[in-house]
Formats: C-alpha cells, structure tokens, sequence
C-alpha cells in the first residue's frame, strides 16, 4: 500500500511524485504511454546529435524564481530565445505580429508611435467581441487577420474561428516595437540535454510502471494507494458520463535532410490555408551551443487533427464548458483523488504554470 498513487508521469505526476518522496511519503508513478515525460518526452535522433521533442517544440519559460530555481535542480538550461516566423504567400515574415510584420507587410515605414493609430483604421468597430475572429480583428484589422491568423487558426483547431472563444487569441501578443522574442519573461531557455533527462532525475528512486493503462483496471489500482493523484483526462475518469470533451492533436512528420540548415529557425508557421501542415519544426536550432556534423538536419512537420483519444489541447466549445461544470461537481465529491495538470482540468497550461500548480497541491496535500 503507497501514500500516493500517481496516474501520469507527464510534469504534474512528475512534480508532485517527487514531492512526495522527498517528504518521506511512499509513492509509485504509472504511465499508459512507453515513455516518462508526457508530452514533454524529448529523444536523441540516431547519428545526428539532434534531441527531439517528439511532441512539438517546447520552450521553458518563467518570470516566477522559484519555479526557476526548482528545475534548475534537475537541468542545466541554455540561453535559447524564441523566434517565430510566418511564411504567408511565399514570403517570410516575424511573428508574433510587431512593428516590423506591420511595415513588411504594408510596405509602410511606421515608427512606434504611429502603430495604434494605424491599426485603429483597419480595426472598425468591434466593442464587445463574441469570438475568435472578432476579437483578432479587434486588435489587429481584417487584413493582418486575413493574413496570419484565419488559415492558420482552421488549421490549428478544424473549425470556423467564428466558433472558438475570444480567449484563445489573447496569447499572442501585438507589439508597436521590433521587439520579436515570442515570450518577454525572465527566464527562457531549453535543457541542455533536452526534457527526458529531467524526468528521470524527478522520478529517480519512485517505481514507474510504463504501458499501463488506469483507466482500464481503476480499481485494482486504486486500492494500490491511500491516495490517487490522477493527471489524466477528467472525462475518461468519470467514464464520460456527461460526454466526451473536445480536443485538438496534432501528427508529426520527421523527415532527415542532407542539408546544414533547412529553413534558419527553429520553427516556422505556415499561416495559409492551402498548406496543409501548421508548421515546421527544426531541432538544431534550439541548442546553438552544440555542434553537429555537416550535411545533416532533421525536419518535422506537424499537422493538426481531431483525435479526442490523442488530447493536446482543450477546444472550450460551449457544450465543453457545460460538460466540463458537470464534472468538476463529480469531481469535487471525489475525497481520495487529488486532479491535476491540462488534460484533468481541461484548462490550457504552460510548463511553468504546470510546474506551479503540482508545488502548491504537493504543499497543500503533504502539509495537511
């Protein structure tokens, strides 16, 4: 019998297990995938000297210290900063949308001071936004929209922006300067030996079981424990009682290139809606700090799809907030398991924030 039995090693699992152990608690980590890490899982491509994220590019960022120095435990980071860019009818432009996608774009030369005034004349009126699509018209007009954000968005998410809350758009930023790094906080930067290795320092000492599906012999295992700690998707918990929530995945793939440098970035959006992958992902250049031999890169393609049995991303429709509220009531009534990480609550999660909410609830649980 375990103090703890957590259900996923992704980083909510991870966090917590660890937590948990260094508090003297018994603990054991289950996992349905083969690997450790949940999306997170990074590999070594053969010969190449390229770690792969084998679930699309991963950036660690933060402005909380001390999330920082917590992983900081079990990674020594480099000092990546990420860049985007866009290809848009053949030409290449800086995202997220700044002074210099505006003046490319227009063929302007505005300074700083003029952007808003210039983006208000493309706006129109839009006071109380009701969806995706008006709310990115609202920031940024219907041409930028046009341009950068409507194929990409169908892509991404398989449906009409009309149809997807105003929220989703508020993380991409607008800027009136050249400013280009994508993220603005203080810490930024990838494992110098990519994400697996932390893992496996959070879970050293904790029996993982890989291959393992919960879901499938729930009770067995929850008599294995005092506790559940589960990260996996809350509708799959309750056996979709109330139906089954919406998500996006994503397919990847990877293709070796005998070429130094294949597109100069380490991702690169394709904002129309006639191609049909949502972007291109070049390892390499998430470890300038490395050398790798000549003549050799790895590309990787990543398409987006509808597939509820691979969750990535929570879709929020209107009819998943309603399920959503039918099951954080069951939720609720369920004493002996502690919920946690994206796919548990549904909710949308950087790693940091991740990282955050496993520290508070191994706090809020081992102290109790």
């Amino acid at each position: 019998m375990y103090d703890y039995l957590v259900v996923g090693s992704g980083l909510f699992g991870a966090v917590f297990a660890q937590q948990a152990k260094e508090a003297e608690r018994s603990v054991k980590v289950i996992d349905k995938r083969d690997h450790i890490g949940g999306n997170c899982f990074s590999y070594d491509f053969e010969d190449t000297n390229i770690t792969v994220h084998a679930y699309g590019t991963h950036i660690f960022h933060t402005n909380d210290t001390d999330i920082w120095n917590y992983v900081n435990r079990f990674t020594e980071f480099n000092r990546y900063q990420h860049r985007v860019l866009t290809t848009h009818r053949s030409k290449v432009y800086s995202m997220p949308i700044n002074l210099g996608t505006i003046n490319a774009f227009y063929g302007v030369n505005l300074m700083p001071a003029e952007v808003e005034e210039f983006l208000a004349s493309k706006r129109g009126e839009i006071a109380h936004p009701r969806n995706l699509e008006e709310k990115a018209i609202s920031l940024i007009g219907k041409d930028l929209y046009e341009a950068f954000i409507r194929g990409y968005t169908k892509k991404q998410w398989g449906c009409d922006p009309t149809l997807l809350p105003a929220s989703i758009i508020t993380r991409l930023p607008v800027r009136s300067s050249y400013q280009d790094s994508y993220f603005n906080d203080l810490y930024q930067g990838i494992p110098v030996g990519g994400y697996t290795p932390i893992f496996k320092r959070m879970l050293e000492g904790i029996p993982v079981e890989l291959s393992t599906d919960f879901i499938e012999n729930r009770d067995y295992w929850k008599a294995q424990a005092r506790k559940l700690v589960y990260t996996g998707p809350i509708d799959a918990y309750f056996e979709y009682t109330f139906g089954r929530l919406n998500w996006r995945s994503v397919r990847f793939e990877t293709e070796k290139v005998a070429l130094d440098d294949y597109q100069g970035t380490s991702v690169m959006n394709y904002a129309d809606e006639d191609v049909p992958y949502t972007r291109i992902h070049e390892p390499k250049h998430l470890h300038p700090e490395r050398k790798f031999a000549r003549g050799v890169s790895l590309i990787i393609r990543e398409y987006s799809l509808i597939d509820n049995d691979r969750p990535y991303y929570p879709v929020n429709f209107d009819e998943d907030k309603e399920k959503l509220a039918s099951y954080k009531k069951l939720q609720s009534a369920e004493t002996s398991t502690l919920f946690g990480g994206r796919l548990a609550q549904y909710r949308y999660y950087d790693m940091h924030q991740v990282i955050g909410s496993a520290l508070k609830a191994a706090s809020d649980e081992l102290s109790a």
